[in-house]
């Protein structure tokens, strides 16, 4: 229990600060001051001590039972991921559990914003969730989805990003899908005010901050243990500021695509990239 502490209150702690880095080189890149590297930190502990309003179009136990269910999906992959190194399967399962609770958790609070960024959350999820097949390449190359397995073939057969690199390209595309003011961010397009996000107050949002930073440290993490060889802990820090870098300068040089052109964007490049993966192996 201690270690699943210690854990959950490091992906809380570094994907926070790596979120908050990730939107200062955004502004430096656009040659703004932008704010310090401690603020995406800073808003999420205050949201937990604000003022908790609940608006009156809202599905009260949906509303508020979605927030919870969010947070809890991210500390089960903190468990399986970090913590014990298990089934790809399962975070798979995570992943799509977050993407239903992503679209209902628009749904339930009534707002027309939150209502047009669930209708653009199924698209997202039918790109984002194909793109978590490059898991299966994964599988087909070390015979394995348990994360310890996949470490120990590394170590013996060489990194992955080697031998299957278009599948790592599948997996960082996704993480890019994930990263703040993604060009693939059609859920958060600021048309839609903060997407699904825009009527949840005070400790609601707080829950919710709390989760996407654990997302973000989880999803990272995963990206370098399944494609690098065993990286000891400064090994993930540079991997992980290396990750927040690249991704913080594509999000500032490329506007946001509207959702038809995310959507087949990104299924191009996921088929391209599967399908050559797959000639890469066998043949």
């Amino acid at each position: 229990m201690a270690d699943i502490l210690i854990n959950v209150i490091i992906a809380f702690l570094a994907g926070s600060l790596l979120l908050g880095l990730h939107r200062k080189i955004m502004a430096r890149v656009q040659k703004r001051p932008g704010p310090p590297v401690i603020q995406h930190l800073l808003h999420s502990l205050k949201f937990f001590f604000k003022e908790t309003a609940f608006p009156k179009t809202v599905s009260m136990p949906f509303y508020i039972g979605i927030v919870f269910i969010l947070a809890a999906v991210w500390i089960v992959g903190v468990i399986v991921g970090p913590v014990t190194k298990g089934s790809l399967l399962i975070l798979f399962g995570v992943y799509a559990v977050y993407k239903i609770v992503e679209h209902n958790a628009g749904s339930s609070s009534g707002s027309p914003y939150g209502k047009a960024s669930c209708v653009r959350a199924v698209l997202s999820a039918a790109t984002e969730l194909p793109l978590f097949a490059a898991v299966v390449l994964v599988y087909l190359k070390t015979g394995s989805m348990n994360i310890s397995s996949i470490i120990a073939y590394q170590s013996v057969n060489g990194p992955l990003i080697l031998s299957i690199p278009l599948a790592a390209v599948m997996f960082f595309i996704l993480l890019l899908s994930k990263s703040p003011y993604s060009p693939f961010g059609i859920t958060k397009d600021k048309a839609l005010i903060s997407g699904f996000e825009t009527e949840h107050f005070g400790l609601l949002r707080g829950y919710i901050m709390f989760a996407e930073s654990i997302s973000w440290y989880v999803m990272m993490w995963l990206f370098l243990t399944i494609f690098f060889p065993p990286l000891s802990a400064a090994g993930y820090l540079i991997g992980m500021l290396v990750i927040t870098f690249i991704t913080a300068f594509i999000n500032a040089t490329t506007p946001i695509l509207n959702p038809n052109h995310s959507v087949m964007t990104q299924i191009t490049l996921g088929a391209v990239c599967f399908i050559g993966t797959l000639i890469m192996i066998f043949i």
